[in-house]
């Protein structure tokens, strides 16, 4: 259209030409939303404690109700092959280190100081860091700040799992520390519940001060003992469960349910604020379901096998929701492990991570529906104490799996291991695979707490 045209257009019809305008920029605006990564959106991670794959509805499970996180893999992108240490500290010190157990694993309950987490790096990136939970990484009541979190609200630090009578302190009249100091609640008050607000009032406070914000709720749920709910008929009524180690198996499925009403209320408010499309979601479990626990999948019977190596001892559910940036329904079906998740949110932050020496890999290209560069294997170097001779180490792909020691499952027709493969009769193509995972076992080998012992990873 020739300028003077165009003036006389906007002239004569002004109305018309604003309003052209702001379709224009509202469609650019949509379109960038959807291929783009804003530069620093808000995470939050939230990882379940003794919650398998099987115990989530949408990946086939019909034993408990999760209405909250189905609702969540509607909205987002739910993974099928998501593998986890068999027990919480190796589990949580990969997750939060992004590198293998062999590297830096010393000793149950401990996370050394001189490990760099993605709390350190998302403070040094100008986040607001929180961590909420379960900590159970180091007694010292500052060990949380060390490892990158400005605020905590948090169960079993320099306390304890259970007070001077036996009782269990993490459910019903909890004790918590919150930024270093201990407080005690009284009989009414739920510890998951106590955590799971002091994490939306850190969302609140962030959002009023437009800081972006990591949130890492490691869940004091579904963990024993197996107690009442608020949701529970018998809640407060003279609950006896918490004076032993695994409570009455019975509560698990209330205990789920509350975990999932939990998960909603963080939806929620990320919702109320108007801040849900400028936030990354994450949903995890840190190992299999507890032993006592038996569970319905797909029609099959699972049971519980935290502490072991087995697929229901490793295998955890993983979901996860960012509008305008991951499909609606996504289905994944990529091997993914739990050094994967650091530079998975490190590269959804912008952060640079050149200068870190990690095992995992980003999975961000794939939450935008792109192939991105998907494992062939994952490998688990596991030893609950850290002692090198007890350690259960593997390598597997998505069919095969094979242990230092030698035995070589086909998992989907063996899940619990009970038969391995005779090697004089692999066919060409399984030997490649059983060379290919021999090659694994051998580069992390020798390889056994190179980042403690060299001492430069600091951070």
């Amino acid at each position: 259209m020739p300028e003077n045209c165009l003036h006389l257009f906007m002239i004569k019809t002004p109305l018309l030409f604003l309003a052209m305008l702001l379709g224009i920029i509202i469609s650019c605006n949509s379109e960038s939303s959807s291929k783009t990564t804003l530069k620093q959106p808000n995470v939050i991670l939230i990882m379940a404690d003794d919650l398998g794959y099987e115990t989530i509805g949408v990946n086939g499970g019909s034993s408990y109700q999760t209405p909250e996180i189905d609702r969540l893999a509607a909205n987002g992108m739910r993974f099928e092959h998501c593998y986890a240490q068999p027990l919480c500290t190796p589990t949580r010190v990969q997750l939060m280190t992004g590198v293998y157990n062999v590297r830096n694993y010393v000793r149950f309950g401990l996370l050394e100081e001189n490990q760099t987490t993605f709390g350190h790096l998302f403070q040094k990136a100008g986040y607001a860091t929180c961590i909420v939970g379960k900590w159970q990484l180091g007694k010292d009541p500052v060990s949380p700040q060390h490892a990158g979190f400005d605020t905590h609200c948090l169960w079993q630090v320099r306390l304890g799992r259970v007070d001077s009578s036996g009782r269990d302190t993490r459910y019903s009249k909890p004790v918590l520390e919150v930024n270093g100091k201990v407080v005690s609640y009284d009989d009414t008050d739920y510890g998951p519940k106590i955590v799971s607000q002091y994490g939306l009032d850190f969302i609140q406070e962030s959002h009023e001060k437009g800081q972006p914000f990591l949130l890492y709720y490691p869940m004091i749920l579904t963990h024993c003992p197996f107690s009442p709910t608020p949701h529970s008929p018998e809640w407060n009524q003279g609950d006896t469960t918490t004076m032993t180690y695994k409570g009455e198996e019975r509560y698990f499925e209330d205990m789920v349910f509350q975990m999932d009403q939990i998960v909603g209320g963080i939806v929620d408010k990320l919702e109320e604020l108007g801040i849900q499309n400028n936030t990354l979601v994450i949903f995890t479990g840190d190992n299999g379901t507890d032993v006592p626990v038996v569970s319905m999948m797909n029609g099959r019977e699972i049971a519980g096998a935290k502490g072991k190596s087995t697929d229901a001892g490793t295998r955890v559910p993983l979901i996860v929701q960012w509008p305008y940036v991951i499909k609606p329904h996504s289905i994944n079906t990529d091997l993914i492990d739990f050094t994967d998740f650091l530079p998975t949110l490190g590269q959804a932050a912008n952060i640079n991570l050149d200068s870190q020496d990690l095992d995992g890999r980003s999975f961000l290209p794939q939450l935008h529906g792109e192939t991105g560069n998907p494992r062939e294997w994952i490998y688990s170097w596991y030893s609950r104490s850290g002692e090198l001779d007890k350690a259960r180490v593997f390598a597997r792909n998505h069919r095969y799996k094979l242990y230092d020691s030698g035995e070589f499952y086909v998992i989907p027709k063996d899940y619990e291991e009970q038969h391995p493969l005779d090697r004089s009769t692999l066919d060409t193509d399984t030997k490649k695979v059983y060379q290919q995972l021999s090659e694994v076992l051998e580069h992390y080998g020798g390889r056994r707490l190179e980042m403690i012992n060299n001492n430069n990873y600091g951070n």
